[in-house]
């Protein structure tokens, strides 16, 4: 979730500089900004942040980078074909697994962990729930 919301914090920031004292002329450019991608309008998106390219310097800048990233990582972020294949694009399934993976592996009361030993612990577990412990071992005695 955090890379997504970096890659949206520079317009988020950038709205307010453009619409000073205009919070609904703020929140109209998010949220175009954001069906557009919510869509898999990513070419349009790249298009209406390069024709802002025009702006003052300082915020030019900035919108060429986002269009850069988005130009860059289309592939990413064609969430309407992801939902089409019944994939999440959430994050939300994904990190609630994650914690409560890690969370009843390595957390339990009284546990302390070095670094190598929590990767070991996560490799072992992630193993045995994927029905692949037999790899690990192998990988193990190799």
């Amino acid at each position: 979730e955090w890379i997504w919301n970096l890659a949206n914090e520079p317009w988020w920031d950038l709205a307010p500089k453009l619409h000073p004292g205009d919070e609904t002329q703020q929140k109209r450019g998010m949220m175009v900004h954001q069906n557009l991608l919510d869509e898999g309008k990513i070419e349009k998106r790249v298009g209406a942040l390069r024709s802002r390219e025009a702006c003052p310097p300082e915020l030019a800048a900035t919108f060429r980078m986002e269009a850069d990233y988005f130009e860059k990582n289309a592939a990413r972020v064609r969430y309407p074909e992801f939902r089409r294949q019944h994939l999440l694009v959430g994050t939300g399934v994904r990190q609630a697994g994650c914690t409560t993976v890690i969370g009843s592996c390595l957390k339990p009361s009284g546990m302390f962990w070095t670094v190598g030993g929590a990767n070991t612990m996560l490799a072992l577990r992630r193993s045995y729930l994927s029905g692949r412990f037999e790899d690990y071992e192998e990988a193990r005695r190799a």
